[in-house]
């Protein structure tokens, strides 16, 4: 008997040393990652359809139209500030607009900010619109679409829209029946049906009430359309829907904490969103979309975008991309520069007198030989953020090195308390209100150098533009 166990343990013992061997010399051979990302998908990582055009060889070259513009040093200054920012100095149209707005105390600045699921729910953004307001002054959320897939998610404000509205995105619609707005979809109101939006303001610093709420909506035959607004429980006020411009506004109600909007006899008019601010201090709209490679927004129509851009007036255009093209096989990006350099150049003629900042993607981690690691396609793509933001005279923001560089998401995901979720990708919210600051600090560097050279005489104030709308 027991020299049966004697040679039962002995087969035993040698099958595990047989196994290691093998597991062993075969892990010479495989690749480091057997599994592109994870066992299961992560929620927000997928990629547009443009995206996915322009990966193959036959769409790498810029389309026609889309050549840069020519490089003009009068609205450039040379700005250092840290190792994780350069052509800081690109952002002189939009420093000065904050220069002016802080020593006459008069006046507002606007920020554009076009994100992925990274600003999903208003993250980072609502740290950034805080910091600003708090410095500068300014009050309310800014412009809110129709409709929004991160609406629960958002506290900033309250959002919400009955489910039979018809909203087109320009992550997968390349020709919606109308114009893309300005946060890239379109909403439309079913023939013979009643459609509601409703908004209530939270208890959140400087956007405690819906300043001047204003409908933004587009042209149309129909001359039959209203809308009921209600802001209280005894106010209702019925408007009709004036059609007969490219881009059409109504003031709704005064300031108010809730607004229910009913339209009537609303179809074929194309709807974009409501504004919200008090008219002063500085304003800052999210336009996230999950998924967003940042290529779609070169459906923009350029006509609207204008007529857009004389009512907001936006002074800075932020573009944090990247994320939705990490994780495809490759770590040769040169396609999304060619093509992002496109983007650029587009938004310039969209939004004239905006400056742009480039923010690059952050770290993320995937699993490598047993462990989290800085997945090998990050830095290669932040290479070419880089070089488009160089070649279209944009500010770049390195957010891979700001947040720490290799490494750095497995060190916030083990943070305790954490600053990023479990699919090393997404921060969470304590994490995303820091990445919010560093932003904040790095835009707010480049500001205190422009006002030395500013106050020094060393650059001069530039004639104030005359095309430009306040309005609202």
């Amino acid at each position: 008997m027991e020299q049966k166990a004697n040679n039962y343990f002995f087969k035993s013992f040698l099958t595990i040393v047989i196994a290691i061997g093998v597991f062993w010399g075969l892990k010479q051979v495989l690749p480091g990652r057997l599994f592109p990302e994870s066992t299961a998908a992560i929620p927000g990582i997928v990629i547009d359809s443009l995206a996915l055009d322009a990966m193959s060889a036959d769409s790498l070259s810029i389309s026609e139209g889309d050549s840069l513009v020519s490089d003009t040093l009068i609205n450039r200054v040379k700005i250092e500030t840290s190792d994780n920012s350069e052509g800081i100095g690109n952002l002189v149209n939009f420093y000065e607009k904050l220069y002016d707005l802080e020593t006459s105390g008069k006046g507002k600045v606007r920020i554009a900010y076009f994100g992925d699921s990274m600003n999903d729910g208003d993250l980072i953004v609502q740290d950034i619109r805080s910091a600003y307001q708090n410095q500068y002054g300014g009050k309310g959320v800014g412009f809110v679409g129709i409709t929004s897939l991160s609406a629960s998610a958002r506290y900033s404000v309250t959002h919400q829209f009955s489910k039979n509205w018809e909203t087109q995105s320009f992550l997968n619609v390349k020709k919606p029946k109308r114009a893309f707005g300005v946060d890239g979809q379109v909403s439309f109101v079913p023939r013979g049906s009643q459609t509601w939006l409703k908004y209530t303001a939270n208890d959140v610093a400087n956007a405690t009430l819906l300043y001047n709420p204003t409908l933004f909506y587009g042209s149309s035959s129909n001359h039959n359309a209203s809308v009921n607004i209600s802001f209280s429980k005894d106010s209702t006020v019925r408007y009709e829907l004036i059609t007969s411009k490219l881009l059409n506004t109504l003031k709704l109600s005064p300031s108010t904490k809730t607004l229910k909007a009913t339209f009537e006899k609303a179809d074929s008019i194309p709807f974009y969103g409501i504004n919200f601010d008090d008219g002063s201090g500085v304003h800052v709209d999210n336009f996230s979309l999950r998924g967003n490679s940042g290529l779609p927004l070169s459906l923009f129509n350029k006509d609207l975008m204008n007529a857009l851009d004389k009512v907001l007036n936006y002074d800075l255009i932020v573009l944090q991309y990247g994320t939705n093209v990490l994780g495809y096989g490759t770590t040769d990006y040169s396609w999304y520069e060619s093509k992002m350099s496109g983007v650029v150049n587009h938004l310039q003629q969209c939004f004239p007198n905006a400056s742009i900042l480039i923010i690059s993607t952050g770290d993320r981690a995937v699993k490598t030989n047993m462990e989290m690691q800085t997945d090998k396609a990050v830095e290669p793509l932040v290479k070419h953020q880089k070089l488009y933001a160089e070649g279209t005279h944009s500010g770049f923001i390195n957010l891979y090195t700001l947040m720490g560089g290799y490494g750095s998401m497995v060190k916030w995901v083990q943070e305790n308390p954490s600053l990023a979720n479990k699919d090393y990708t997404h921060f969470n919210q304590k994490g995303a209100k820091k990445i919010g600051g560093l932003i904040y600090g790095e835009l707010d560097k480049g500001y205190f150098e422009y006002k030395k050279l500013r106050e020094s005489g060393r650059i001069s104030a530039r004639p104030k533009n005359s095309t430009q709308s306040d309005d609202l």
